[in-house]
Protein backbone atom coordinates (compact mmCIF):
# COMPACT_ATOMS: atom_id res chain seq x y z
CA UNK A 1 0.00 0.00 0.00
CA UNK A 2 1.30 3.46 -0.91
CA UNK A 3 2.23 5.75 1.97
CA UNK A 4 2.24 9.50 2.30
CA UNK A 5 5.97 10.22 2.38
CA UNK A 6 7.29 13.68 1.64
CA UNK A 7 10.49 14.60 -0.18
CA UNK A 8 12.40 14.61 3.14
CA UNK A 9 11.43 11.03 3.96
CA UNK A 10 8.84 11.94 6.59
CA UNK A 11 5.76 9.73 6.67
CA UNK A 12 2.46 11.51 7.27
CA UNK A 13 0.32 9.66 9.82
CA UNK A 14 -1.65 12.53 11.34
CA UNK A 15 -4.22 14.94 9.89
CA UNK A 16 -5.79 17.96 11.56
CA UNK A 17 -9.27 18.49 10.14
CA UNK A 18 -11.25 21.66 10.79
CA UNK A 19 -14.98 20.93 10.79
CA UNK A 20 -16.04 24.59 10.80
CA UNK A 21 -14.66 28.12 10.69
CA UNK A 22 -17.30 29.31 13.18
CA UNK A 23 -16.44 30.01 16.81
CA UNK A 24 -18.45 31.21 19.80
CA UNK A 25 -15.48 33.09 21.29
CA UNK A 26 -13.51 36.07 19.96
CA UNK A 27 -10.07 35.49 21.44
CA UNK A 28 -7.77 38.47 20.97
CA UNK A 29 -4.92 36.41 19.49
CA UNK A 30 -7.22 34.59 17.06
CA UNK A 31 -9.52 37.15 15.48
CA UNK A 32 -10.75 40.76 15.61
CA UNK A 33 -13.54 41.70 18.04
CA UNK A 34 -16.08 41.83 15.22
CA UNK A 35 -15.14 38.34 14.13
CA UNK A 36 -14.05 37.20 10.69
CA UNK A 37 -15.86 36.87 7.40
CA UNK A 38 -17.21 33.33 7.74
CA UNK A 39 -17.81 31.39 4.55
CA UNK A 40 -21.20 30.32 3.26
CA UNK A 41 -22.28 26.95 4.61
CA UNK A 42 -22.25 25.36 1.17
CA UNK A 43 -18.53 26.16 0.96
CA UNK A 44 -17.79 24.07 4.03
CA UNK A 45 -16.94 20.41 3.60
CA UNK A 46 -19.92 18.20 4.31
CA UNK A 47 -19.55 15.43 6.87
CA UNK A 48 -19.69 12.87 4.07
CA UNK A 49 -16.87 14.66 2.26
CA UNK A 50 -14.85 14.79 5.48
CA UNK A 51 -15.40 11.09 6.10
CA UNK A 52 -14.31 10.29 2.56
CA UNK A 53 -11.16 12.41 2.85
CA UNK A 54 -10.19 10.77 6.14
CA UNK A 55 -10.90 7.32 4.72
CA UNK A 56 -8.62 7.93 1.74
CA UNK A 57 -5.90 9.31 4.01
CA UNK A 58 -6.10 6.28 6.30
CA UNK A 59 -5.70 4.02 3.29
CA UNK A 60 -2.45 5.95 2.72
CA UNK A 61 -1.19 5.41 6.25
CA UNK A 62 -2.79 8.16 8.35
CA UNK A 63 -3.76 6.72 11.74
CA UNK A 64 -4.66 9.78 13.80
CA UNK A 65 -7.08 12.64 13.20
CA UNK A 66 -7.53 15.76 15.29
CA UNK A 67 -10.83 17.57 14.81
CA UNK A 68 -10.69 21.32 15.24
CA UNK A 69 -12.50 24.49 14.22
CA UNK A 70 -13.28 27.24 14.82
CA UNK A 71 -15.09 25.50 17.59
CA UNK A 72 -16.15 22.02 16.44
CA UNK A 73 -19.10 21.74 18.83
CA UNK A 74 -20.86 24.74 17.27
CA UNK A 75 -21.42 22.71 14.10
CA UNK A 76 -24.75 20.92 14.09
CA UNK A 77 -24.60 17.13 14.49
CA UNK A 78 -20.88 17.10 15.29
CA UNK A 79 -21.42 14.22 17.74
CA UNK A 80 -23.03 12.19 14.96
CA UNK A 81 -19.99 12.83 12.78
CA UNK A 82 -17.77 11.50 15.56
CA UNK A 83 -19.81 8.30 15.58
CA UNK A 84 -19.54 8.08 11.78
CA UNK A 85 -15.78 8.58 11.88
CA UNK A 86 -15.43 5.86 14.50
CA UNK A 87 -16.56 3.27 11.94
CA UNK A 88 -13.31 3.76 10.00
CA UNK A 89 -11.46 0.55 10.89
CA UNK A 90 -8.09 1.94 9.76
CA UNK A 91 -8.31 4.96 12.03
CA UNK A 92 -6.74 4.39 15.45
CA UNK A 93 -7.16 7.70 17.25
CA UNK A 94 -9.61 10.61 17.19
CA UNK A 95 -8.71 13.67 19.24
CA UNK A 96 -10.56 16.96 19.56
CA UNK A 97 -9.50 20.55 20.20
CA UNK A 98 -12.21 22.68 21.82
CA UNK A 99 -12.70 25.90 23.73
CA UNK A 100 -14.86 24.02 26.23
CA UNK A 101 -17.96 26.21 26.11
CA UNK A 102 -20.30 23.49 24.80
CA UNK A 103 -18.49 20.21 25.39
CA UNK A 104 -19.92 19.35 28.85
CA UNK A 105 -23.22 18.11 27.43
CA UNK A 106 -21.37 15.76 25.05
CA UNK A 107 -18.95 14.04 27.45
CA UNK A 108 -21.02 10.86 27.76
CA UNK A 109 -20.99 10.45 23.98
CA UNK A 110 -17.26 11.18 23.77
CA UNK A 111 -16.35 8.64 26.43
CA UNK A 112 -18.51 5.97 24.77
CA UNK A 113 -16.49 6.16 21.54
CA UNK A 114 -13.32 4.15 22.14
CA UNK A 115 -11.29 5.83 19.41
CA UNK A 116 -11.59 9.22 21.07
CA UNK A 117 -8.50 9.34 23.26
CA UNK A 118 -7.87 12.91 24.33
CA UNK A 119 -9.29 16.41 24.43
CA UNK A 120 -7.26 19.58 24.02
CA UNK A 121 -9.03 22.31 25.96
CA UNK A 122 -8.02 25.89 25.18
CA UNK A 123 -8.00 28.06 28.29
CA UNK A 124 -5.72 31.09 28.60
CA UNK A 125 -6.55 32.37 32.07
CA UNK A 126 -7.75 30.99 35.39
CA UNK A 127 -9.14 34.41 36.32
CA UNK A 128 -12.74 35.03 35.29
CA UNK A 129 -12.34 38.72 34.42
CA UNK A 130 -9.12 38.18 32.51
CA UNK A 131 -10.59 35.19 30.69
CA UNK A 132 -13.45 37.44 29.57
CA UNK A 133 -10.98 40.11 28.42
CA UNK A 134 -9.06 37.59 26.31
CA UNK A 135 -12.09 35.76 24.86
CA UNK A 136 -14.46 38.75 24.78
CA UNK A 137 -17.14 36.43 26.18
CA UNK A 138 -18.44 35.77 29.73
CA UNK A 139 -18.25 31.97 29.71
CA UNK A 140 -15.45 31.15 32.13
CA UNK A 141 -17.71 29.04 34.37
CA UNK A 142 -18.72 26.85 31.40
CA UNK A 143 -15.11 26.23 30.46
CA UNK A 144 -13.83 25.53 33.98
CA UNK A 145 -16.74 23.16 34.62
CA UNK A 146 -15.81 21.32 31.41
CA UNK A 147 -12.20 21.15 32.61
CA UNK A 148 -13.22 19.48 35.86
CA UNK A 149 -15.62 17.04 34.19
CA UNK A 150 -13.08 16.03 31.55
CA UNK A 151 -10.36 15.56 34.16
CA UNK A 152 -12.58 13.02 35.91
CA UNK A 153 -13.44 11.16 32.69
CA UNK A 154 -11.39 8.43 30.97
CA UNK A 155 -10.26 10.96 28.34
CA UNK A 156 -6.75 12.35 28.56
CA UNK A 157 -7.07 16.09 29.12
CA UNK A 158 -4.56 18.57 27.75
CA UNK A 159 -4.85 22.29 28.47
CA UNK A 160 -3.62 24.60 25.71
CA UNK A 161 -2.48 27.96 27.10
CA UNK A 162 -1.38 30.62 24.63
CA UNK A 163 1.21 32.73 26.43
CA UNK A 164 0.49 36.38 25.69
CA UNK A 165 2.85 39.17 26.64
CA UNK A 166 1.18 41.70 28.90
CA UNK A 167 -1.91 39.55 29.43
CA UNK A 168 -1.38 36.21 31.16
CA UNK A 169 2.34 35.58 31.68
CA UNK A 170 1.90 35.98 35.45
CA UNK A 171 -0.37 32.88 35.40
CA UNK A 172 2.16 30.43 33.94
CA UNK A 173 2.99 28.96 37.33
CA UNK A 174 -0.67 29.04 38.41
CA UNK A 175 -1.41 26.72 35.50
CA UNK A 176 1.57 24.53 36.37
CA UNK A 177 0.20 24.16 39.92
CA UNK A 178 -2.95 22.56 38.49
CA UNK A 179 -0.89 19.48 37.71
CA UNK A 180 -0.24 18.88 41.41
CA UNK A 181 -3.60 17.22 42.08
CA UNK A 182 -4.93 16.86 38.53
CA UNK A 183 -3.76 14.24 36.05
CA UNK A 184 -3.66 16.66 33.14
CA UNK A 185 -1.07 17.92 30.67
CA UNK A 186 -0.68 21.70 30.67
CA UNK A 187 1.00 22.93 27.50
CA UNK A 188 2.10 26.53 27.02
CA UNK A 189 2.02 27.71 23.41
CA UNK A 190 4.12 30.51 21.94
CA UNK A 191 1.86 33.20 20.54
CA UNK A 192 1.58 33.20 16.75
CA UNK A 193 0.47 35.85 14.20
CA UNK A 194 -2.83 34.15 13.33
CA UNK A 195 -5.37 36.69 14.57
CA UNK A 196 -7.03 37.83 11.35
CA UNK A 197 -4.93 40.93 10.77
CA UNK A 198 -1.35 40.12 11.71
CA UNK A 199 0.68 39.90 14.89
CA UNK A 200 -0.39 42.27 17.66
CA UNK A 201 2.25 44.51 19.16
CA UNK A 202 3.97 43.02 22.21
CA UNK A 203 6.54 44.40 24.59
CA UNK A 204 8.54 41.20 24.86
CA UNK A 205 8.81 37.82 23.21
CA UNK A 206 7.61 35.01 25.45
CA UNK A 207 9.37 32.21 23.60
CA UNK A 208 10.18 28.66 24.67
CA UNK A 209 13.23 29.68 26.71
CA UNK A 210 11.47 32.47 28.60
CA UNK A 211 8.45 30.29 29.42
CA UNK A 212 10.77 27.52 30.62
CA UNK A 213 12.72 29.92 32.82
CA UNK A 214 9.50 31.21 34.37
CA UNK A 215 8.49 27.69 35.43
CA UNK A 216 12.00 26.88 36.63
CA UNK A 217 11.82 29.87 38.97
CA UNK A 218 9.37 27.86 41.08
CA UNK A 219 9.54 24.20 40.06
CA UNK A 220 12.10 21.49 39.45
CA UNK A 221 11.37 20.35 35.92
CA UNK A 222 12.38 16.85 34.85
CA UNK A 223 12.41 16.39 31.05
CA UNK A 224 10.37 13.50 29.71
CA UNK A 225 11.65 11.39 26.79
CA UNK A 226 10.92 13.20 23.54
CA UNK A 227 8.60 11.23 21.28
CA UNK A 228 9.20 11.46 17.55
CA UNK A 229 6.96 14.05 15.86
CA UNK A 230 5.78 15.44 19.21
CA UNK A 231 4.88 19.11 19.15
CA UNK A 232 5.49 19.68 22.85
CA UNK A 233 8.62 19.50 25.00
CA UNK A 234 7.25 17.92 28.17
CA UNK A 235 8.33 17.82 31.81
CA UNK A 236 7.26 16.30 35.10
CA UNK A 237 7.36 18.09 38.43
CA UNK A 238 8.17 15.99 41.51
CA UNK A 239 5.03 14.92 43.42
CA UNK A 240 2.72 16.26 40.68
CA UNK A 241 0.19 13.96 39.02
CA UNK A 242 0.19 15.76 35.68
CA UNK A 243 2.81 17.17 33.33
CA UNK A 244 3.74 20.52 31.84
CA UNK A 245 5.04 21.25 28.38
CA UNK A 246 5.90 23.99 25.93
CA UNK A 247 4.92 24.07 22.27
CA UNK A 248 7.45 26.17 20.30
CA UNK A 249 4.88 26.98 17.64
CA UNK A 250 6.44 30.26 16.54
CA UNK A 251 10.15 29.53 16.97
CA UNK A 252 9.45 26.29 15.09
CA UNK A 253 12.04 23.93 16.54
CA UNK A 254 9.65 21.00 16.09
CA UNK A 255 9.54 20.83 12.30
CA UNK A 256 12.26 18.34 11.43
CA UNK A 257 10.19 15.19 11.99
CA UNK A 258 6.76 16.66 11.28
CA UNK A 259 4.23 13.94 10.47
CA UNK A 260 1.07 16.02 9.96
CA UNK A 261 -0.99 17.87 7.41
CA UNK A 262 -4.07 20.08 7.76
CA UNK A 263 -7.40 20.24 5.97
CA UNK A 264 -9.31 23.49 6.48
CA UNK A 265 -13.09 23.62 6.88
CA UNK A 266 -13.41 24.57 3.21
CA UNK A 267 -11.27 21.63 2.14
CA UNK A 268 -7.94 23.34 1.47
CA UNK A 269 -4.94 21.12 2.09
CA UNK A 270 -2.16 22.79 4.09
CA UNK A 271 1.13 20.93 4.26
CA UNK A 272 2.23 23.34 6.99
CA UNK A 273 0.54 25.72 9.40
CA UNK A 274 2.53 28.58 7.89
CA UNK A 275 1.80 27.98 4.19
CA UNK A 276 -1.12 29.66 2.49
CA UNK A 277 -2.80 26.54 1.17
CA UNK A 278 -1.77 23.98 -1.40
CA UNK A 279 -4.90 22.71 -3.13
CA UNK A 280 -8.71 22.66 -2.81
CA UNK A 281 -9.61 19.05 -2.06
CA UNK A 282 -13.27 20.11 -1.83
CA UNK A 283 -13.36 21.38 -5.41
CA UNK A 284 -11.53 18.30 -6.65
CA UNK A 285 -14.15 16.07 -5.01
CA UNK A 286 -17.08 18.13 -6.27
CA UNK A 287 -15.66 18.01 -9.78
CA UNK A 288 -16.12 14.24 -9.71
CA UNK A 289 -12.77 12.87 -8.53
CA UNK A 290 -12.68 9.13 -7.85
CA UNK A 291 -11.06 7.61 -4.78
CA UNK A 292 -8.05 6.63 -6.88
CA UNK A 293 -7.84 10.21 -8.16
CA UNK A 294 -7.79 11.42 -4.56
CA UNK A 295 -5.06 8.98 -3.59
CA UNK A 296 -2.85 10.05 -6.46
CA UNK A 297 -3.51 13.70 -5.62
CA UNK A 298 -2.51 13.32 -1.96
CA UNK A 299 0.61 11.35 -2.90
CA UNK A 300 1.58 14.14 -5.28
CA UNK A 301 0.78 17.08 -3.00
CA UNK A 302 2.68 15.66 -0.06
CA UNK A 303 5.87 15.99 -2.07
CA UNK A 304 5.38 19.77 -1.83
CA UNK A 305 5.58 19.73 1.98
CA UNK A 306 8.31 22.22 2.97
CA UNK A 307 11.23 21.30 5.20
CA UNK A 308 10.00 23.58 7.98
CA UNK A 309 7.68 26.44 8.86
CA UNK A 310 10.22 29.11 7.93
CA UNK A 311 10.46 27.79 4.37
CA UNK A 312 6.66 27.55 4.20
CA UNK A 313 6.28 31.17 5.32
CA UNK A 314 8.94 32.38 2.88
CA UNK A 315 7.17 30.61 0.00
CA UNK A 316 3.76 32.18 0.66
CA UNK A 317 2.22 33.87 -2.38
CA UNK A 318 -0.56 35.65 -0.48
CA UNK A 319 1.74 37.85 1.58
CA UNK A 320 2.56 37.85 5.27
CA UNK A 321 0.71 35.59 7.70
CA UNK A 322 -2.51 37.30 8.80
CA UNK A 323 -5.23 34.62 8.72
CA UNK A 324 -7.33 33.78 11.73
CA UNK A 325 -6.61 30.45 13.42
CA UNK A 326 -10.37 29.91 13.19
CA UNK A 327 -10.02 29.95 9.40
CA UNK A 328 -6.92 27.75 9.34
CA UNK A 329 -8.12 25.25 11.91
CA UNK A 330 -6.67 25.86 15.36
Amino acid sequence: MSKLIDSFGRQITYVRLAVTDRCNLRCTYCMPAEGIAIVAREELLTYKEMYRIVRILTELGVRKVRLTGGEPFVRKDFSSFLEMLSFNDLLETINITTNGVLIAQHIDTLTSLKKIKSINLSIDSLQKDRFQKITRRNVFSNVFTALELLEKSRLHLKLNVVVQSGLNTDEINDFARLTHHKNIAVRFIEEMPFNGFGLRETNEQWNFTKILQEMQSEFDLIPLPQQKSATSRDYTIPNHQGTVGIIPAFTRTICNDCNRIRITSTGVLKNCLFDDGVFSIRDFIRDGASNEDLKHLFLSLIKQKPKNGFVAEKNRVKGAVSESMSTIGG
